[in-house]
């Protein structure tokens, strides 16, 4: 029997690969990275194999990937100067996937209260939201390094529950990688996926897949529904 959702009235979102697509300005930074070090660069789509674990992750990956010193020393050397790398230009390319910027806007209208919890580091989140124009529709955001630990732990997306004021049971945890998936389920929250970014390579129940962000709107409780 499949599983059904329940409602929620907030809604918590992943932000790279769920909301946005950033892989070429991440790319972008890591492959000046790598060019200082007069290391081959690598192709957009390859690098966005290793997103959604933080910034840390991304390198020690990526660098152990293609064969290069990975290290503490490198790596340790590596991170802040992809950081900023990426804080100089973080919104060249980054584009919202189809539907979303609308979306948010439709679901916050509705009633839902939005939050985010993301990897990607708290202050660059907060820069990259701002400059996509859609910082005010989050009423809490929390970076990898303002949580007590970062996802797949679980204390990072309670955290933002905890910001909000939300008990887990009201909430929903939307995002696309299998980090995302399994971090909501430590947490005890339910787990929908959107189509893009890693979502299609997860394997969840079918109630559980959305097309687009507007699917969300039948979480709202009824009573919500009926005054609307």
């Amino acid at each position: 029997m499949s599983a059904s959702p329940n409602t929620a009235d907030v809604l918590i979102f992943d932000l790279d690969g769920t909301l946005i697509d950033s892989a070429h300005d991440i790319a972008a930074a890591v492959n000046e990275y790598l060019a200082s070090k007069g290391w081959p660069e690598q192709d957009p789509a390859f690098v966005e194999g290793f997103i959604g674990n933080g910034p840390r992750r991304l390198l020690l990956d990526l660098l152990l990937a293609v064969g290069l010193p990975h290290d503490d020393a490198t790596v340790d050397e590596a991170v802040p100067t992809y950081i900023a790398n990426y804080e100089r230009s973080p919104a060249r390319h980054t584009r919202f996937y189809a539907h979303v910027k609308e979306d948010l806007h439709r679901l916050r209208e509705a009633g839902f209260r939005l939050g985010l919890c993301t990897n990607k580091p708290h202050a660059l989140t907060l820069k990259v939201l701002d400059l996509l124009g859609i910082a005010p529709l989050f009423e809490a955001v929390v970076g990898a390094d303002a949580a007590p630990a970062c996802k797949p732990d679980p204390a990072h997306l309670l955290a933002v529950c905890e910001r909000m004021g939300a008990p887990p049971a009201s909430v929903a945890y939307v995002g696309d990688t299998a980090v995302d998936q399994a971090t909501a389920a430590a947490a005890g929250i339910s787990f929908h996926v959107v189509p893009w970014g890693g979502g299609s390579l997860l394997k969840v129940d079918e109630a559980f897949r959305l097309d687009r962000l507007a699917d969300l709107m039948a979480l709202k409780p009824a009573a919500a529904r009926r005054t609307a």
